[in-house]
């Protein structure tokens, strides 16, 4: 085994061997290293076999990255070693063990997509409107209820409210269809284990002696389910090693319980905590501010981060008027930083709370010609050319699977219509059987007419011809006659341009189902192609980009956990924004929010910029911002505070009204008697504007408000407009339109 350089704290992690491990691993602290270390030690000089290791990761890249490190240290391939996310690992067991829930191993995999046009089904048959209950909403209820471990029935009887009945009817009918579809969706990827070790004793016994030592990363992140599972596998050797971060612990919204780490100590009151302290990733001013906010949590076990590193430059805080002027400040900022210090862009990240950001960041981005990537945009396993074949293979391998059916049987056309549809559903739901299963009996269907008929019967052959084939070809070569023999390239063709771009697509699909084909895993029983499906439905967002992979990286600071860059911007630190208005209902929201800004700060290795904009469009209103209170949380003694061009002038408007005199320092304008973030509004969502403020309006041009009535969506302003032949109107601030008005304030 290669030597690998630990600080003390990290060998005492590597090496400790004879029960279970709790090791608190701070941002930048070499976590990774210290997982590979630790599994290649096992292997090396304890003498586990690969194949008695069960190494958890949250993503397919920390996976593959942990392999490949783990290779380079032994000099060898861990040839049988489980490593991969939870629900791949879940999805490999599942096929094992298929035949003992109910299902078969070619079972198919519902993703997000799938699951929602399911229950939109499963509302519109039980007459539930969708403006009554959104079917968004009802999933998230009931996934909300199936990583709590929460039944159908328990759900029913948690309320009397009507929306939460609904839901709890959706949950129930959703997995009675996934168990006649033979499917599963991510959910149940974690329950379905549990299940069947509850059932099957024995099997619970098997993977308990099958694995002499389990590792997880990012333990924060797992849900009831999840640590329920990793609880009973390590049940009997206990030599069980969990990694993460208590402030790191940022997805609560998808089931993750950071309880999870307090009921460790617990479960396994023997376990050694071991804290990694030391970064290695960023500048002690970074680690100061990071330290500074994440120090406002109660509920969290402890520790400092600290480095052996130098220097340092102060966080960069700068007021920007609009999100406009904000994202016109960072392009700027970064494109100067880039000829100045030789720093290339993909060394640089603006990160941003919410998707809806971005378009502001994006349009400046292109304005000013700076090259820039956005990462977790539509995947290329989202493609509707890649869905559509997707289906196909899907329903090769999974005939009762009839979202991919009714996908499938749609493209290219047949001239099968939504009636047909209907009547082909309402026959299979009386026949008790799958929708290929009926449709190759239409012409039982007394409702269709010949041609839909003749359609359906020739769409059933040829799944059956596909069918027949599956057990000696690869998954390219299905691919390729599911593209020769169903007209699914002419059918692209025939759309002109844009069709040949997703016929390219398409190539694409077929060069990585080939990859697949070469996959060989003598310890995993499922076919190359059931891997390759599995794959596909499991590929996570941070996985996807689109742009220049040669520019600034563009994503949400969920996202970007696990990633680091030299130089990295963080926008839109207002209240109510970031943190979210909504996660200040309860203090376990804004903790999370807390943590949330301290992620994103710790992506930094050199420089921070942190900007805040005092008016943003939302909801089409442009509403007033105040700054974070995570920046008041900051140490003065390490920010550097700046001001857009498009503020200074409503300084010097503020200035010359009050008789103050302007101090001028490196480019950012303050006043002796206006203290740091002296904007004073709670949140976003509750615009408030004062008498004598100058606005703008889109038709009647500049004004100032002289007096004020009512409040919320309510509000009324009276604006005194410049425009003689305009006067003095009363508007209503929530349809008005009204812009702040910093040149001439």
């Amino acid at each position: 085994m290669r030597d690998v350089p630990l600080n003390e704290a990290q060998r005492r992690a590597v090496e400790h061997r004879g029960g279970p491990l709790l090791v608190l691993a701070g941002a930048g602290s070499g976590k990774t290293s210290v997982l590979t270390a630790r599994l290649a030690y096992q292997v090396d000089r304890h003498g586990i076999p690969p194949q008695r290791i069960l190494a958890v990761t949250f993503t397919n890249r920390a996976a593959a990255e942990m392999r490949r490190r783990v290779t380079h240290l032994l000099g060898k391939e861990p040839v049988g070693l489980w490593i991969g996310t939870f629900h791949s690992l879940s999805a490999r067991l599942l096929r094992r063990e298929a035949a003992r829930l109910g299902f078969t191993p070619g079972f198919t995999i519902y993703d997000e997509a799938d699951r929602l046009s399911l229950i939109k089904r499963i509302l519109e048959e039980r007459g539930h409107g969708p403006r009554s209950f959104p079917p968004r909403q009802i999933q998230s209820i009931v996934s909300a209820a199936k990583n709590k471990l929460i039944t159908a029935a328990e759900l029913a009887a948690s309320s009397d409210d009507r929306f939460t009945r609904v839901a709890a009817e959706t949950f129930h009918v959703l997995q009675q269809a996934l168990a006649r579809a033979n499917a599963m969706d991510f959910d149940d990827l974690l329950l379905h284990p549990l299940t069947l070790f509850r059932e099957h004793p024995d099997r619970l016994a098997y993977y308990q002696q099958r694995f002499d030592s389990i590792l997880v990363d990012e333990f924060q992140d797992t849900n009831r389910a999840q640590y329920l599972l990793i609880r009973q596998l390590a049940e009997r050797h206990r030599e069980l090693c969990v990694v993460g971060d208590d402030d790191q612990s940022i997805y609560s919204w998808r089931g993750a319980d950071v309880r999870n780490m307090l009921d460790f100590q617990h479960d396994f009151g023997e376990a050694e905590l071991v804290r990694l302290e030391q970064n290695y990733r960023s500048t002690q001013p970074i680690l100061d501010a990071a330290n500074a906010v994440i120090a406002e949590n109660r509920d969290r076990l402890g520790k400092t981060l600290f480095t052996a590193r130098g220097g340092g430059e102060p966080l960069v805080v700068t007021t920007a008027g609009d999100e406009r002027d904000e994202a016109e400040w960072i392009v700027g900022e970064l494109r100067e930083r880039a000829v100045a210090e030789q720093v290339g862009y993909p060394e640089m990240a603006v990160l941003y709370r919410t998707n809806a950001q971005s378009r502001a960041l994006e349009e400046a981005f292109r304005r000013a010609g700076v090259p820039y990537r956005i990462v977790g945009s539509v995947g290329f396993y989202e493609r509707r050319e890649v869905k559509d074949l997707i289906a196909y293979l899907r329903l090769i391998v999974n005939p009762a699977d009839d979202e991919a059916f009714v996908r499938a049987v749609q493209v290219p056309k047949r001239g099968i219509g939504i009636t047909s549809l209907k009547a082909l559903q309402d026959a299979a739901g009386d026949w008790k059987q799958s929708l290929l299963e009926t449709a190759a009996t239409a012409d039982r269907i007394g409702a269709l007419r010949s041609h839909p008929t003749r359609a359906l019967q020739e769409f059933a052959a040829l799944i059956q011809r596909f069918r027949r084939d599956l057990a000696g070809a690869t998954p390219a070569e299905l691919l390729e006659r599911v593209l020769a023999d169903s007209g699914y390239v002419e059918h692209l063709t025939a759309e002109g341009p844009e069709g040949m771009e997703r016929l390219e697509n398409v190539r694409e699909l077929v060069a990585a189902a080939a990859d697949w084909s070469e996959e060989v895993d003598s310890d995993d029983s499922s076919s190359p192609l059931e891997r390759f499906l599995t794959n596909s439905a499991l590929t996570e967002s941070s996985d996807r980009s689109g742009g220049d992979p040669n520019g600034v990286t563009l994503m949400t600071v969920h996202t970007a956990k696990g990633l680091e860059w030299p130089v990295v911007a963080v926008t839109g630190m207002e209240e109510g924004l970031f943190p979210l208005s909504r996660a200040l209902d309860t203090a376990e929201g804004l903790e999370e929010e807390r943590r949330l800004a301290y992620v994103a700060i710790t992506r930094a290795r050199d420089r921070v910029y942190v900007t805040w904009a005092r008016a943003r469009r939302r909801g089409g209103q442009l509403l007033p911002g105040a700054p974070s209170r995570f920046l008041e949380a900051l140490p003065r003694s390490v920010v550097e505070e700046r001001a857009t061009g498009g503020v200074l002038s409503d300084f010097r408007a503020r200035t010359r009204r009050a008789g103050r005199v302007e101090q001028r320092h490196r480019g950012w304008v303050s006043t002796p008697s206006t203290p740091s973030y002296d904007v004073g509004i709670e949140s976003q969502d509750a615009p408030r504007y004062v008498k004598g403020e100058r606005v703008r309006h889109r038709s009647f041009g500049s004004g100032t408000i002289r007096a004020l009535d009512g409040h919320g969506r309510a509000l009324k302003v009276l604006v005194a407009f410049d425009d003689e032949t305009v006067g003095t109107k009363q508007l209503l601030v929530a349809y008005a339109g009204l812009e702040r008005d910093w040149e001439s304030a």
